[in-house]
């Protein structure tokens, strides 16, 4: 009889969608727990097309993963809504009520179950009786281990305090990253989607590991094979940045090497952030251009439009803005603390560069403005690589390794 593996995940992102289709097409499916999933045809569906209901519509999955979908939507509904009571339903506790969820779930059908598959802060429930049930975990985590970038963000703070502002809150409460040392260390398999995030367990989780971890990383966007690339004689490069305005990102290094090419290379930025609270970043932004938000459909077209795509970024679990920006040929200059490292080739499908190096950062800039005819040669071979892994061959990868571990 074939082996049965539930998954959950309270958003369904790209990856974990991947995950489902894979175990479905592979007839592994047993059933898929997350809070708000809609279908062609359904009720919910039809009500995406009010007012302020259409971004559940982010939430559509293929018809054929109807029967095996349990959803639990109120508490995410609740967070959704823009009233003052939504405050009191937060992220963090959608993550905990689908877990307690889908324990309970694995108890009262731990017979037809071989296999829990479940995510970074929402596993912990799950695995607890997965463990007294005989059910095997398997733990993905998505972001870097959170003693690194707890660490390289308290770095940051200390070298960079004008621009600490952008880094937001990162002390999670001791239950919550005691839950997460728990969910690592109860897990037979962990996935993660880039050798950083590898590299991150391996170093800074001080405890035993049982369980093996697996490099499986994401799969890129379908192609666009259209792309036309602009001469690049005689005028100047344009560059893009795309992601959350914050020192992570490696912003104030970003910022600092363009100021000595500021002849030769146009910078666009899109992202969001507290910009109000961080007057050096409001700064900087003025002396660029600044888009605050683009629809993702409009994201891909301008890196299209774009020469080069920069994310200078301290750490990346992956970064899909990478895959993404390759997709479309255009070749990104990246650091080696995200997939960049599993994927580029430096000079021949983009470029890496150390983070937090204003010196590394410019003379890759320098080198690039000096071979800028070979920028179309670059992009398309990003677009080979992206060509070469889809989100099916994630997929395959994927199951191939939990039907190994069964």
């Amino acid at each position: 009889m074939q082996s049965k593996i539930v998954i959950s995940h309270p958003t369904g992102n790209a990856n974990t969608r991947a995950a489902v289709n894979g175990l479905y097409k592979f007839n592994v499916l047993e059933s898929f727990h997350t809070s708000i999933a809609c279908f062609k045809g359904s009720c919910l569906y039809a009500l995406t097309f009010l007012p302020g209901l259409k971004k559940i519509r982010r939430r559509e999955f293929d018809k054929v993963l109807k029967p095996y979908t349990h959803c639990y939507p109120w508490k995410e509904l609740i967070r959704n809504l823009p009233l003052k009571s939504c405050k009191y339903v937060n992220v963090d506790n959608v993550y905990y009520d689908l877990d307690k969820k889908v324990a309970t779930y694995l108890h009262k059908h731990r017979d037809e179950i071989d296999a829990v598959y479940a995510y970074d802060d929402g596993a912990f429930h799950s695995f607890v009786q997965a463990h007294k049930d005989g059910i095997k975990c398997f733990f993905d985590l998505p972001i870097i281990h959170w003693r690194t970038y707890q660490s390289l963000l308290k770095n940051e703070e200390i070298k960079n305090p004008q621009w600490a502002a952008t880094l937001g809150v990162f002390g999670d409460s001791l239950e919550k990253l005691t839950r997460k040392d728990e969910e690592l260390k109860m897990a037979d398999c962990i996935m993660v989607a880039s050798s950083f995030t590898k590299q991150s367990i391996v170093e800074d989780f001080p405890y035993h590991l049982n369980a093996e971890i697996c490099v499986i990383p994401y799969g890129f966007p379908a192609i666009y094979s259209k792309r036309c690339y602009e001469p690049t004689d005689n005028r100047r490069l344009k560059f893009l940045f795309v992601g959350r305005l914050s020192q992570s990102k490696g912003l104030s290094y970003l910022f600092e090497a363009m100021e000595s090419f500021k002849d030769a290379i146009d910078l666009t930025i899109v992202g969001s952030g507290n910009i109000d609270s961080c007057s050096i970043l409001k700064e900087k932004l003025a002396q660029h251009k600044y888009i605050p938000y683009l629809s993702h459909d409009d994201v891909l077209r301008e890196m299209r439009k774009n020469d080069v795509f920069i994310f200078p970024s301290l750490f990346e679990g992956f970064g899909m803005v990478i895959t993404e920006a390759m997709s479309q040929g255009t070749p990104v200059l990246t650091t080696n603390r995200t997939c960049g490292r599993d994927f580029i080739r430096d000079e021949e499908n983009g470029w890496l560069v150390q983070p937090a190096s204003v010196d590394d950062l410019k003379n890759k800039l320098k080198l690039i403005i000096e071979k800028k005819d070979r920028l179309e040669f670059i992009g398309r071979a990003a677009m080979k690589t992206a060509s070469e892994r889809p989100w099916s061959k994630y997929e395959q990868e994927l199951i191939s390794v939990l039907k190994s571990k069964l």
